[in-house]
């Protein structure tokens, strides 16, 4: 995930996790390691880092989601100079535990200015809400009825109350509001086959696009919540089962999906 820099004032900046968090710093001829976060020094082994997210309004902050049922908030900092560049290190902020088991995704919301509140999913089944201001205690959103295991989450991009969660193995995806905990205001179920993948519209606050394992990518108006969506408004056929989907920030017209061991562009 690149550094969220709009109006480009950070360093070019990349940030991958596996085992543990690392930030790569990208130029014109190399591309170079620049810092390794690890917040368990005294063993030599790690949880895995199964999710990740950058902060928006302060580029400075990370989150990362984790199988040891944890949630670690990093702070980058821009150290002393050496030649002509600024190093960039990192710390933890905060760590907490955030689930009963693994979690699974992360994300940050853009409500109450955007920096201090995020939500995980994970293995127990629940979506669960927190404030950087307040960590002594945490709202659960929403419980999945069989407590099957929630893989990812996706904030609105123009409305904050509201996200997008799916199910391992579920063949629908849930919308919550923030707003209403516990009760979906709207379930999305014309998929025929597990989904893997969720965008929402960067420039609209009622459209998001879903894409699984049966092949289809499908793009739903979701205006009339809290009544039933039956069905999408527009779908597309792949020649694969759909992994992943992105839909373009500052290209809103463009949908990216990837399938067997091709990427398409899609015009909406």
């Amino acid at each position: 995930m690149w550094i969220p820099d709009t109006k480009g004032v950070y360093p070019d900046l990349l940030a991958t996790s596996g085992d543990y968090l690392r930030v790569w710093r990208v130029g014109e001829t190399e591309t170079r390691l620049e810092c390794l976060l690890n917040n368990n020094k005294n063993s030599d082994f790690c949880a895995p880092l199964t999710s990740f997210d950058w902060n928006e309004v302060d580029p400075y902050l990370l989150g990362t989601s984790s199988i040891d049922t944890t949630c670690t908030i990093w702070g980058l900092e821009t150290g002393q100079v050496l030649g002509r560049v600024n190093l960039v290190s990192g710390h933890v902020k905060t760590q907490l535990i955030a689930h009963d088991k693994e979690v699974y995704d992360i994300a940050f919301s853009r409500a109450g200015g955007g920096r201090d509140m995020f939500a995980s999913v994970g293995a127990d089944g629940s979506v669960r809400m927190f404030d950087l201001r307040h960590l002594e205690h945490s709202t659960i959103i929403y419980e999945d009825p069989q407590h099957h295991p929630l893989l990812r989450l996706c904030w609105n991009k123009q409305d904050p109350n509201y996200l997008a969660t799916m199910a391992m193995d579920g063949m629908e995806v849930v919308i919550l509001d923030v707003r209403v905990p516990c009760t979906p205001v709207a379930r999305l179920n014309n998929h025929r086959a597990c989904v893997n993948g969720i965008a929402w519209a960067p420039h609209s606050s009622c459209h998001i696009c879903t894409a699984a394992d049966d092949h289809q990518a499908l793009i739903w108006d979701i205006q009339q919540m809290p009544r039933a969506i039956e069905d999408p408004i527009l779908a597309y056929t792949a020649e694969g089962e759909i992994n992943n989907v992105q839909w373009a920030s500052t290209q809103p017209d463009w949908i990216a999906i990837c399938y067997n061991n091709c990427l398409e562009i899609l015009r909406v």
